[in-house]
């Protein structure tokens, strides 16, 4: 049964829960904005090294304990923060159905994944430091173009599966399976199968997705979005999917985002250099130098987010445009957007500067009013068409 309108309550909800998570968005980053500025200008930072050298001068040794100490005191300051807009806050709104155990879980998980992966780049970037003083960050650049490609085709097969099950649809879901293999090969994309996850464990949201690339590429279901929504509004949510790789958004938003990481690069080693006088730093390879590059990339992803945004936001209204077409169901995606909008508890119609500046998709309620009005100007062709 298709879904047409906005639920009013449930959008108040949405407006409510938005302004409260876009506050501690902020609290978030001005906690982390002063801690840096704190271990920088109290000497802290100097002092952390010049104790850590007493113990080791291995520089492999030394990177990964002073970055693990930088962390692990914020990620204590954090933890408050975290639990309630993660845990707390969509438990108060009646959108998580996720237990306090398996929220320490994930927590633990994701805090050794981050760990191991981010103390292996982390190594890597001091190491090119090291080697490579002036041209450091093109070569870091470079080396992170290559992660990122590495993780897009992993991720599906080795991260995903720490966090959630994910099974190939059964018989009861045959025909859907059927119905989304059959799209995709319409899109001339090759998947290696449709899979069911177990989203509701988490969150009462629903969500899908097309993931991986090459000889990782999936359909990956959330149970919600199965259990909730009709077969018409599924093929159209992954018909946007598929838009996005009929349009090579996925290598086109790496390559941006690269573009994006060497120019935060080049001011973080322009800030390193700066440090080196300022701060005292014995160089740019300077462990003590930690904070200032977190700074100045922190700074540099704040003032580039409404360009980053803005980027996706183009790319997501062409996969939209592509899922209409593709289709020709454009109630289908109206009704699909318009239930995403009513369960997920999403704000349809956000002020517009807050579009501009904090969201990569467009507003639901312009993605709804397009697939609307897809299906008028659809109908009157069908009308003018008739003999």
């Amino acid at each position: 049964m298709s879904e047409t309108n906005l639920d009013p309550k449930r959008q108040e909800q949405a407006k409510i829960y938005a302004r409260i998570s876009r506050k501690l968005l902020l609290v978030d980053f001005l906690l982390a904005a002063i801690y840096i500025l704190v271990w920088l200008v109290s000497g802290w930072s100097i002092e952390l090294r010049n104790y850590l050298m007493t113990i080791t001068s291995n520089q492999w040794l030394l990177v990964p304990v002073f970055a693990l100490i930088l962390g692990g005191i914020y990620f204590l300051i954090d933890l408050p923060l975290s639990y309630f807009s993660e845990y707390v806050l969509p438990h108060r709104f009646d959108i998580s159905t996720q237990t306090i155990k398996s929220w320490i879980i994930d927590l633990i998980k994701g805090l050794l994944l981050s760990g191991v992966m981010g103390g292996i780049l982390i190594e890597i970037i001091y190491w090119v430091l090291r080697i490579a003083p002036q041209t450091w960050w093109l070569l870091t650049a470079l080396i992170l173009l290559i992660f990122n490609v590495l993780l897009t085709n992993l991720a599906p097969i080795l991260i995903m599966p720490l966090f959630n099950k994910f099974v190939p649809l059964g018989e009861d879901h045959a025909e859907l399976a059927e119905r989304l293999t059959r799209l995709a090969e319409r899109a001339n994309v090759k998947i290696q199968g449709v899979y069911k996850f177990d989203m509701s464990s988490r969150t009462k949201s629903a969500n899908a997705a097309l993931t991986g690339m090459g000889n990782t590429r999936r359909i990956i279901l959330g149970d919600t979005l199965i259990n909730e929504f009709s077969a018409d509004e599924i093929e159209t949510v992954l018909a946007h999917e598929l838009g996005h790789q009929v349009h090579k958004d996925i290598p086109l938003m790496i390559v941006f985002g690269t573009v994006i990481t060497t120019v935060g690069l080049y001011l973080a080693s322009v800030g390193l250099n700066w440090g080196v006088r300022f701060f005292g730093l014995t160089g740019p390879a300077d462990v003590a130098g930690m904070p200032l590059f977190a700074l100045v990339l922190g700074a540099f992803g704040l003032i580039t987010m409404p360009l980053q945004n803005g980027f996706s936001r183009w790319r997501e209204r062409l996969a939209d445009e592509y899922a209409l077409f593709a289709t020709g169901k454009g109630d289908a995606f109206a009704s699909a957007l318009t239930r995403l909008a009513n369960q997920n508890l999403a704000e349809a119609d956000p002020d517009p500067l807050v579009e501009f500046f904090l969201y990569s998709h467009p507003a639901l309620s312009k993605r709804i009013r397009m697939a609307q009005n897809f299906t008028q100007s659809h109908s009157k062709v069908q009308l003018l068409e008739r003999p």
